[in-house]
């Protein structure tokens, strides 16, 4: 089965990591949401893509609306520039139990304990590497490989890919095995995977 992950939401017709993108996903019948987290200034939490502008949803507030009614991506973003503010505890601590956090960053999913991770392979992170300590992997749409997909697979690691829009591509992916895929069309996706190969 190819987990259907809302990326930033259903935010194809909606703004990105907002309530109402995610509310989106969850109607759609994703299994999870993927929300990006950054801090501000100050150091509060807030869910956005870009670096902060004061007026984003806050974290605590997100997960607030989504646990328990929808799996939670948490990726975070650019750590290392928040370290000042504990980021990658603090983050963690405000996530359900069942939540993966994601990052590009290596160091920050070794700090993330008892936790399911996933690390963002290809850029600067291997997947032998990501093995350690990761309880998945996300390739890119363009760097995905059958041998990546494989190699993976044979370290006992999930394979996700980010993020793809296209039909002709989901079910190419979906035949492959990927374990799941990001999208910003959360609602194509699931009809998609539903319906009969052809």
């Amino acid at each position: 089965m190819t987990l259907v992950i809302a990326h930033r939401g259903a935010c194809w017709e909606l703004p990105e990591n907002t309530l109402a993108a995610f509310e989106r996903a969850i109607a759609d019948g994703a299994d999870y949401v993927e929300l990006d987290v950054h801090a501000t200034a100050e150091g509060a939490l807030v869910v956005c893509h870009d670096r902060p502008r004061g007026d984003e949803l806050r974290l605590a507030e997100a997960v607030d609306a989504l646990a328990g009614r929808i799996g939670i991506m948490c990726e975070l973003k650019t750590p290392w520039r928040y370290r000042r503010h504990d980021f990658v505890a603090r983050a963690v601590a405000l996530l359900p139990d069942d939540a993966v956090v994601l990052s590009f960053d290596p160091r920050a999913l070794r700090a993330v304990r008892g936790r399911r991770a996933l690390q963002h392979v290809g850029f600067g992170a291997s997947i032998q590497r990501a093995a350690r300590y990761a309880w998945g992997v996300g390739f890119h749409d363009r760097r995905v490989t059958k041998r990546g997909l494989a190699k993976a697979k044979r370290l006992g690691l999930l394979a996700t890919v980010y993020t793809v829009n296209e039909p002709d591509r989901m079910r190419e992916l979906a035949a492959l095995g990927v374990d799941g895929i990001f999208s910003d069309r959360p609602d194509l996706l699931r009809r998609v995977l539903a319906a009969p190969p052809g």
